[in-house]
């Protein structure tokens, strides 16, 4: 299987912004363990990152029948972007929505997403591995 491992907004500072939410780690530390997880498993992962909502939108457009699935960490658009849920609504290959935090346990505006309805799951809360779950999602 091959998955698309998409990540959003402001992540591009993962290991170095809020390090208690996000931890240590680079988001280029963080995918190439999420490579050599999914190699492990048989599967090929790739990677695409963002902080252009259109961009990421374009990618979506373009995964669609290329990948098995699309894990997403949409980053503060999960909170409002209309265009990212209808990208992913306008696409027969199935996504999993991703958050390293618990948005549940933060503020008030984190705890609703715009996404959830049209993804196949949310995985949220535990940092690096809510990636590794969604990907195990697909093949379990």
């Amino acid at each position: 299987m091959r998955f698309l491992v998409m990540n959003g907004v402001n992540l591009a500072s993962t290991g170095k912004r809020e390090r208690g939410v996000y931890g240590t780690e680079s988001l280029e530390e963080i995918e190439a363990e999420l490579k050599a997880f999914a190699e492990v498993h048989g599967h090929e992962a790739d990677f695409f990152r963002s902080d252009i909502e259109g961009e990421l939108c374009a990618k979506l457009a373009q995964a669609d029948g290329k990948y098995d699935g699309v894990v997403l960490n949409a980053g503060a658009y999960t909170h409002y972007s209309y265009a990212l849920r209808d990208a992913i609504a306008g696409i027969s290959t199935p996504v999993v929505e991703v958050h390293m935090s618990n948005v549940h346990a933060r503020e008030e505006f984190r705890r609703k997403s715009v996404l959830t309805e049209v993804c196949r799951g949310e995985v949220l809360g535990f940092g690096k591995n809510s990636y590794k779950l969604a990907l195990e999602s697909f093949w379990l």
